[in-house]
């Protein structure tokens, strides 16, 4: 079964998406370069990738569709585990980063949690 042409407005829209998840990435590995601390730099490629990976989804998704075969849903597992997996690395990464800085003095921002340094903890009062 061969592959039918794709009409020119379906050629522009998936070229114009495609172009734009590069574009995005790029921006990403850019970003990536240019900031100083790993702070500063986790965000970049984690944020804009998603984003990238994304539009490059949709192109993908909107061509092979296109071709006759019926919806493809291979770009959108791919896109969803994406989006799944760099925000919760990204978090895990982080945290690691923070633990690593606090061990070693670095000057990082304070803890939030409830037991963190100078925070008391009072114990739940019984509703008896």
């Amino acid at each position: 079964m061969s592959a039918q042409p794709l009409t020119l407005w379906a050629e522009i829209t998936v070229a114009a998406l495609v172009l734009l998840g590069a574009a995005i990435a790029l921006a990403g590995s850019l970003g990536l370069l240019r900031l100083g601390t790993y702070f500063e730099r986790v965000h970049a490629p984690s944020i804009i990738a998603t984003m990238g990976c994304w539009c490059i989804m949709h192109g993908t998704l909107l061509y092979f569709s296109l071709q006759g075969h019926g919806i493809a849903a291979h770009p959108l597992l791919i896109a969803l585990f994406v989006a799944i997996t760099v925000p919760v690395t990204n978090i895990f990464l982080m945290r690691a980063a923070l633990f690593r800085a606090r061990r070693t003095g670095q000057s990082v921002p304070p803890h939030v949690s409830r037991t963190g340094p100078g925070r008391t903890v009072h114990p739940p009062k019984n509703s008896s």
